[in-house]
């Protein structure tokens, strides 16, 4: 298929404008691009006369983004990201291929990293770039040959295979522990129980899992466990937390366990993958391996 040349700026071009867009300033895109001012007014003037269109409107010495130049700037980030991307994993390959995962950070760092030497010992050459999500990846948008993620399996427009159901423990603080001490679930009454945005409903199923109704959750929220793990140790409250990451806290003396450990959570650890990449070599050895791996 013939491309109009017209519709395809430069990289230099759009490079410019995304970082203004960011930035909101010549000046601090100029320092983030490490390249003059007057090289990127210059680049960002030439893309709108290619387009035909204002892409800022000039307000004294402020660009301020049109609406056409803010939508215009998503789709140029997503495009920029994409090709970074491509160009990472293709100077990455060593020859067995190179993998794109986007996995959770916890998992990542927690359960996945420890393992991952076993795999590339396993499968020389193979190369696996690892970036962190806590959202699901949308596979039509972001250029990822496979996910991690916690779920029950909903991610849209994907192939799913489940690694294990979460199970949770809740720990806190030793200090914590002694001043209030925990004998049935209703002592948690007075404490802090943290939450995590994305399992709205664990507390409800740990109780359960104590075979105790459950108590009105009030505590502070988090969007990863990393935070809330330095906050339990801290005394601040009790944390919920999947079992694998539990025990080495537990084994440093950083937090103790209450009541009954690893009980059902509310989901589970899925391996998604887009249709396209289903047969892609690397995937291909990380399922397998992972179907070995995972208990």
């Amino acid at each position: 298929m013939s491309r109009q040349r017209r519709y395809l700026p430069s990289i230099g071009q759009l490079a410019a404008f995304e970082a203004v867009q960011r930035t909101g300033s010549t000046i601090a895109a100029a320092k983030t691009l490490d390249l003059s001012q007057g090289t990127v007014s210059r680049l960002v003037a030439s893309l709108e006369a290619q387009l035909g269109r204002p892409l800022f409107l000039r307000q004294s010495k402020r660009l301020v983004p049109t609406p056409a130049g803010i939508d215009y700037a998503g789709d140029i980030a997503a495009a920029l990201d994409a090709i970074e991307r491509a160009s990472m994993r293709t100077a990455a390959d060593l020859g067995g291929g190179a993998l794109s995962l986007a996995v959770l950070p916890a998992f990542g760092t927690r359960w996945l990293a420890p393992r991952l030497g076993d795999f590339l010992a396993a499968h020389p050459g193979v190369t696996i770039n690892l970036s962190t999500r806590i959202r699901l990846v949308d596979f039509t948008a972001e250029r990822f040959d496979a996910m991690i993620y916690f779920g029950n399996g909903e991610a849209p427009d994907a192939v799913h295979m489940r690694l294990f159901d979460e199970r949770v423990t809740a720990c806190l603080a030793p200090h914590l522990l002694a001043d209030h001490p925990i004998g049935t679930p209703g002592d948690l009454a007075g404490l802090q129980l943290f939450q995590l945005e994305t399992r709205p409903r664990a507390w409800d199923a740990w109780f359960a899992g104590q075979g105790a109704m459950p108590l009105p959750v009030s505590g502070m929220m988090f969007d990863q466990f990393a935070l809330m793990i330095e906050a339990a140790i801290a005394g601040l409250g009790v944390a919920l937390l999947p079992h694998y990451i539990a025990q080495s806290e537990i084994a440093t003396g950083r937090l103790s366990p209450v009541l009954e450990p690893a009980v059902a959570g509310t989901g589970s650890y899925w391996l998604a993958w887009p249709p396209a990449r289903a047969s892609y070599r690397p995937l291909v050895a990380l399922r397998d391996w992972l179907a070995a791996e995972v208990p």
